[in-house]
């Protein structure tokens, strides 16, 4: 059905900056909710950031101010400015979504993830 590709983790150092990008393919009707989560080792996957179909976004209070969620509509694409990076944001970084095929039915859809290693 559809897929979430995600692109842009890396190493960098303390204080630098990254950008994540997910794009979404497949029968999308519409996308309802979309969102960042991120697991680093030993841990629970947690949120980053959400943000609705409308544009309302909800940040985790340890990235508020240093990240910022973006949309491009046309590339049905979903991007996460990272920036004044911190060892503790070292984690796999994922992508997901919950949508309407065109044949109405809902799903939710998890990207492979991205490694982003911040070193001090």
């Amino acid at each position: 059905q559809v897929q979430l590709v995600e692109s842009g983790g890396g190493l960098v150092q303390a204080g630098g900056s990254l950008r994540l990008s997910c794009a979404a393919s497949g029968p999308i009707f519409s996308i309802n909710f979309m969102g960042w989560y991120r697991q680093a080792p030993g841990k629970q996957r947690e949120l980053v950031v959400t943000i609705t179909s409308g544009g309302s976004t909800n940040y985790a209070d340890s990235v508020k101010g240093r990240f910022t969620v973006s949309r491009d509509n046309a590339k049905n694409t979903l991007y996460l400015q990272m920036n004044s990076l911190k060892p503790e944001d070292t984690a796999v970084y994922y992508c997901y979504a919950l949508a309407t095929t065109f044949s109405r039915s809902d799903f939710s859809s998890w990207g492979q993830g991205t490694q982003v290693t911040v070193s001090s």
